[in-house]
């Protein structure tokens, strides 16, 4: 993998008007879709990023901001837009190909009306070891979020460098574990100080740092008032558009 890049970095509200989760991995043998918010489409298209080439999209957790825009990237897909012959996978926790179907039908196109013209594969992810998706090694773990949405973060590798994505979390005594040897920790920060159990907060990561045996912090998933915050030392806030090189 040789970067990063941030379609979306905002929290479900887009707040300070930046899109909802997304984050491109791009590396020698293809690109890597990190979720896909109901505002991807919009980012991919701000940021220059052509649908046909991502090859993968890998989803954390079956909340809208991170989920709820794969059902119009595969409307998206279809010879009446971009005409896609190369395959694709979608990849995340139990349940992925039901839950991407299901919101589908809800938004009035189910998958079941229309013919891909490409191969297409739905693949569930668990914890426990890496599962090759497309051009990346993915391996999940679980997180403190809201249980009915099956959340998990990530560690993702090609076998040259490594990230690790919280998800959506709180703290809990296992992170700095689950991201260890990460040469960059995607990482929750929706708030300036502790609001809600299922979000970090920039003073709950700085006062654990020390814990975090990282290479760089990027701060995503911002509220308001992280959005309003401005630097914080130690770590890199993101924002959509902004591209980190591994």
């Amino acid at each position: 993998m040789s970067e990063l890049l941030m379609i979306g970095t905002s929290d479900h509200f887009c707040s300070g008007g930046r899109r909802q989760a997304a984050y491109l991995l791009r590396g020698a043998s293809g690109l890597a879709l990190i979720d896909c918010g109901q505002t991807t489409l919009a980012g991919l298209g701000a940021t220059g990023v052509s649908r046909n080439e991502i090859d993968a999209i890998v989803v954390s957790h079956f909340h809208a901001d991170h989920f709820g825009g794969v059902p119009s990237f595969l409307l998206a897909t279809l010879d009446f837009e971009d005409r896609r012959r190369r395959p694709l996978v979608i990849a995340g926790p139990r349940g992925i190909e039901e839950r991407v179907r299901a919101a589908a039908r809800a938004t009035g196109h189910g998958l079941d009306h229309y013919r891909f013209a490409y191969p297409l594969r739905f693949l569930e992810l668990h914890p426990g070891g890496p599962q090759q998706v497309g051009p990346v090694r993915v391996e999940l773990f679980e997180v403190n979020h809201a249980p009915e949405s099956c959340p998990h973060g990530m560690r993702i590798d090609d076998g040259a460098r490594r990230v690790a994505y919280s998800g959506d979390t709180g703290w809990f005594e296992g992170l700095p574990r689950a991201v260890s040897g990460a040469d960059l920790f995607l990482c929750d920060c929706t708030h300036v100080r502790p609001e809600y159990a299922y979000h970090l907060s920039l003073e709950e990561l700085s006062a654990k740092r020390a814990q975090l045996d990282v290479g760089q912090i990027v701060l995503t998933h911002l509220g308001r008032d992280m959005r309003e915050h401005g630097p914080a030392e130690g770590f890199s806030i993101a924002d959509d558009g902004l591209t980190y090189k591994l």
